[in-house]
């Protein structure tokens, strides 16, 4: 069994979802490792992982009217907003969603579905770099 694990960067520039399945294939590339387990964390509390449809936009874009309805920005019930509007509502998406992910690696690559592409998802509006973890283990 080999263990091979890398930290990566991701810029954001506000809400939205950002395509990250080309850096996690590249890490599995550079691991050598052809049958295993991907493992990605994201070390943050407003922002998240997802796995969805890669092919039509339009899903990412009803993903967020939904989060919208389920964690409006600025809602006056919220306590914590000591980052403004969308510190809160940030915080409950990211609950909502996920913080990791295991992908299997089959034959030196990520084996998602066809219409599966994984994302970083942004919960905030403002510029931020945000730090995962990428673990691949196997044979």
């Amino acid at each position: 069994m080999s263990i091979y694990q890398q930290n990566l960067s991701i810029a954001t520039h506000g809400r939205g979802t950002y395509h990250i399945t080309d850096k996690m294939d590249e890490l599995i590339r550079q691991s050598g490792i052809k049958t295993g387990l991907c493992h990605v964390f994201i070390h943050h509390t407003s922002a998240s992982l997802i796995i969805t449809e890669n092919a039509d936009p339009s899903v990412r874009q009803d993903l967020e009217t939904i989060m919208q309805r389920l964690a409006p920005d600025g809602d006056p019930a919220y306590r914590h907003d000591y980052e403004g509007d969308d510190d809160m509502s940030g915080h409950v998406r990211c609950i909502l969603t996920h913080t990791d992910l295991t992908i299997p690696v089959t034959r030196g690559q990520s084996a998602l579905g066809t219409w599966q592409g994984l994302y970083l998802y942004e919960h905030r509006h403002g510029h931020f770099q945000r730090k995962l973890t990428v673990t691949i283990y196997g044979e």
